[in-house]
This record gives C-alpha cells, sequence and structure tokens, in this order.
C-alpha cells in the first residue's frame, strides 16, 4: 500500500519496447540503496516491480517491465528520456498514513487542461506555448490550482474534498465542473513533483478513491438483496 506522499523524483533513463510489453528504466539515487529485486515501487502512482537493480552505476538505477495491461492504462508507456517521475516506496504495517489509501492500481487516465496561480491579478493563459512553471514564478513560492479531466466512467467516485492520486500524488478534491476537476496544489507539491513539468493536453494518471469503489460495492450488493422479484417473494414463502 502507498499513501500519495511522493518521497523523491526520478529521471527516465531508458524504454525500451519487448514483445507485448517494455522494459522502464529510472534513474533514482534518492532510493535505488533502499530497493531489493523484487520490492514494489509506485512511478507515477503505477506500482511497478524492481528489478535490475544498479546501485554502483552513474547514476544509480532500476528497472521495471511493463504488462500489456499498465501499458494501455497508463502514461508509463509515453514516457521519454529525461522524464521526470514520481516515486514512493510501500508503506510499512504500523507507520502514520499521512495522504490516503493509495494502491498503486491506475483507473485509467485524465487530461491536464490548465493551471493558474492562487492570487495573480491576471489569469496567465497557459494553453499557449509560452506558459511558465511554477519554479519560473514568483520564485516557486506561489500556490496553485490545477484543472484535470477526468474519464466519465470516474466521475462517479469523485466527490467534493474527497481524495484523488494524481501521478501518485494524494490531492483533495476542491471543485467539480462536469467531468472537470481542480486541485489547490502548494508550492512544496509543485516543485518536489513532476506537476511542474505538465504541459495542457498531457495525459495523467489517475486513481480513485478505493473507498469510494468499496462503497459503490456494497450499495450495489444491499440492492440486490432488496430487490423485489418473483423469485425472490417465492423463495420468501409469500
Amino acid at each position: 500500500m502507498f499513501t500519495g506522499l511522493i518521497e523523491t523524483t526520478g529521471e527516465v533513463f531508458s524504454f525500451v519496447p519487448t514483445v507485448g510489453a517494455a522494459r522502464l528504466t529510472i534513474a533514482a539515487p534518492g532510493i535505488v540503496d533502499r530497493l531489493r529485486l523484487g520490492d514494489s515501487v509506485a512511478v507515477c502512482g503505477v506500482c511497478l516491480t524492481a528489478l535490475a537493480l544498479d546501485v554502483e552505476s552513474d547514476p544509480p538505477r532500476f528497472a521495471a517491465d511493463l504488462a500489456a495491461e499498465t501499458i494501455a492504462r497508463t502514461t508509463l508507456s509515453r514516457l521519454k528520456a529525461g522524464s521526470l517521475v514520481n516515486l514512493e516506496l510501500p508503506t510499512a504495517a504500523g507507520s502514520p498514513l499521512g495522504g490516503h489509501v493509495v494502491q498503486g492500481h491506475v483507473d485509467g487516465t485524465g487530461t491536464f487542461l490548465s493551471a493558474d496561480p492562487v492570487g495573480a491579478e491576471s489569469n496567465i493563459d497557459l494553453t499557449q506555448s509560452g506558459w511558465i512553471s511554477p519554479k519560473e514564478y514568483n520564485g516557486g513560492l506561489t500556490d496553485w490550482v490545477i484543472r484535470l479531466r477526468l474519464p466519465h466512467e470516474l466521475m462517479r467516485y469523485v466527490v467534493l474534498k474527497g481524495s484523488i492520486a494524481v501521478e501518485g500524488i494524494s490531492l483533495t478534491v476542491a471543485g467539480i465542473d462536469g467531468d472537470a476537476i481542480w486541485i489547490a496544489i502548494l508550492p512544496h507539491t509543485y516543485s518536489a513533483t513532476n506537476l511542474h513539468t505538465l504541459v495542457p493536453g498531457m495525459a495523467v494518471n489517475i486513481e480513485v478513491d478505493v473507498m469510494a469503489k468499496f462503497a459503490e460495492s456494497r450499495a450495489q450488493a444491499d440492492a440486490a438483496r432488496t430487490q423485489l422479484t418473483v423469485e425472490a417473494l417465492l423463495a420468501n414463502g409469500y
């Protein structure tokens, strides 16, 4: 289990397609020495298995194989050498839950729409090629609001002030407008993750709150048990 609190970022070293799959190699000096062969690691919110650990290389790196399902459902196949990725190791049992329960099982991809600095005198049009990153605006000390569009089938799990994982980051939904949501981002989150590298139109990994999915499953089961049918009436002596 993960919590959505990103520990560090890494940089894609290589992405090599294989038969029906791919191997992703990530330079990650901050965590490679803490990994063992076969350990789980979340890469931009996707739970992967660490392989081919190379602590002695410069920079230290690890590899992970991507299955066809991972390639189809996430953004990882779109990564290129040099891409910045969010990294998180699993949370040990008994550790404080700082974010929310994140499984590393991405539900689908959303679309990054825009980012706007909070309190700016005028909105900055980030849809143009000259958009600026948080690090370039006010020394990276500005709060930001990002807008995302989610697949319609995921919106039923999204509630105002509820949790959602975007690129593996535990975030809180601040507003909903149709299939679009917006989220307030602290300066530290922007500078310490890959959010400042996103540009409008880019796909992002989305994992909705698993608790919402459990609630839906329970509600559907309860509704099925209480549904009046001829068979149910006969079975209960009517």
